[in-house]
């Protein structure tokens, strides 16, 4: 395996235990994969969130208004990552489910990670409601 394929596999690891802990509901171990500077762009979210501190704004404001719902389901899927040295870009399709029966919803994302002290995290995270699920697929 060169150096390019295990930190792929590192960062397709991390991706997975990082909503493996959203589901489970463990923010420190969520958190674990974003870099403190990380920026996070999504659909949903009220603007471009700069910094780990500020995304945590953001949740306790979204927290305070009430309970979120639990998800049955939210993975990664059709992974393509590439690595350069300690840099690299992780794309995929997120599959997020309320119930069983309930209609998926896909969002196309973009991590751009750095591996820093050895391990692999998120520097920058862009995150696109798919409004075609059909195309998107």
């Amino acid at each position: 395996m060169t150096f390019a394929e295990a930190g792929a596999a590192e960062i397709a690891a991390g991706i997975d235990d990082m909503y493996a802990a959203f589901l489970a509901g463990d923010r420190q171990r969520f958190d674990a994969h974003l870099h403190p500077e990380v920026t996070t762009w999504e659909t949903h979210l009220p603007g471009p969130l700069r910094t780990r501190a500020e995304l945590d704004d953001y949740r306790a404001r979204r927290d305070a208004a009430g309970q979120r719902p639990r998800l049955a389901v939210l993975a990664a899927r059709d992974k393509r990552i590439d690595v350069w040295g300690d840099s690299g870009v992780a794309r995929y399709v997120l599959v997020s489910q309320l119930g069983p029966d309930d209609e998926p919803e896909l969002t196309r994302v973009t991590d751009v990670v750095r591996r820093i002290d050895g391990r692999w995290v998120i520097v920058h995270h862009h995150a696109e409601l798919v409004r075609d699920p059909v195309g998107a697929a």
